[in-house]
């Protein structure tokens, strides 16, 4: 993809922790080169207080995300689409990338539990990115 940059979609339940910490992230660290995009099948109201405290502890503000509701178009715009190990299940079109990252849910934890989900999803975020753009 010389002349597009990838995309891709995280998708969890609510969109109020594990996606949003992913998709920024991938913002933060992608630098533009990546368009990120995050979205659940049952939207929370606003994003789960831990993860925005935890992403503020690693320089990263969140405090502004809303939760996004998961829709086809999302889902067909995007090169990969990974869902966090919630069940949530995606429409599947071909061509693209599904995966599916074992994580724990931060929902009702507090910050002390989900410093350990931030840095999992920091790792597979900086692994993603290495994947999809090689050096």
């Amino acid at each position: 993809m010389p002349d597009s940059k990838p995309s891709v979609l995280f998708v969890c339940v609510h969109n109020a922790g594990r996606s949003q910490m992913a998709a920024a992230f991938l913002t933060h660290l992608a630098r533009g080169r990546v368009e990120v995009r995050s979205a659940g099948s049952a939207p929370a109201d606003s994003v789960n207080p831990a993860a925005v405290q935890a992403m503020a502890e690693v320089g990263i503000d969140i405090a502004a995300e809303t939760p996004k509701v998961l829709t086809t178009g999302a889902v067909q715009a995007s090169d990969v689409v990974i869902t966090m190990g919630c069940g949530d299940t995606c429409p599947v079109f071909p061509g693209k990338k599904y995966l599916d990252w074992a994580l724990e849910d931060p929902a009702g934890r507090g910050i002390e539990s989900v410093r350990p989900i931030r840095d999992q999803i920091e790792r597979h975020v900086r692994s993603l990115l290495s994947d999809l753009q090689p050096r």
